[in-house]
């Protein structure tokens, strides 16, 4: 299945925001790549462009190609409530976004490898599906054979804390407790540009 693996500083660059985390060289030029450096007169973009850009960011930052996400959107619609804050919080329960929140892996991209490579349990069954959606309740675990692999374990040593996530350090394992709200979910995304873009 086709997936971005080019250079991350570049995509960072081009939305201004280190959204594959912390980066380097996304610090020292903080402006969209291009010859004539953080050029002003850039000109102004138009709605559809900041849409676009805005549906863009978010599909990088959690690693989701065009056809998902836009099925995603779609599910996210169908269901009552608020439509953009549905879609993130759909993002939020994907495995791999949650093996990462859980700190099992330092980005999502490995957490995405991990999954695949059968790492991941989830209720005591590996699950090699990143985009598995998640479950109030769903306990995620490292397997018993991979609870040794030092990419893990030093992913660990430095892992975030989260509200609606219960980390056991003893088990190796996590609970998906809730889903997040909204006000929760850290990622800079403004989510009702995404709707209007799908809208149309």
């Amino acid at each position: 299945m086709a997936r971005y693996t080019g250079p991350k500083t570049k995509i960072a660059r081009k939305f201004g925001q280190p959204i594959f985390g912390d980066d380097k060289s996304f610090e020292k030029k903080k402006y969209p790549p291009g010859q004539h450096g953080p050029n002003k007169r850039r000109g102004k973009k138009s709605e559809y462009a900041v849409q676009l850009e805005e549906k863009q960011k978010a599909k990088y930052t959690y690693g989701i190609l065009e056809r998902q996400f836009a099925n995603m959107y779609k599910k996210a619609n169908a269901k009552p409530g608020i439509t953009g804050e549905i879609l993130l919080q759909l993002c939020e329960s994907r495995l791999d976004n949650v093996v990462y929140r859980m700190g099992i892996a330092p980005t999502r991209s490995a957490a995405r490898q991990f999954v695949t490579h059968k790492h991941i349990t989830v209720n005591g069954e590996l699950v090699n599906i990143p985009s598995y959606t998640l479950k109030p309740g769903d306990v995620v675990g490292v397997r018993a054979k991979s609870k040794s692999l030092s990419a893990i374990t030093d992913s660990l040593k430095s892992r975030s804390t989260y509200d609606w996530l219960i980390w056991n350090d003893e088990q190796m394992s996590g609970t998906f407790n809730s889903v997040p709200e909204r006000i929760q979910i850290p990622e800079d995304i403004k989510e009702q540009l995404i709707v209007e873009l799908y809208s149309k």
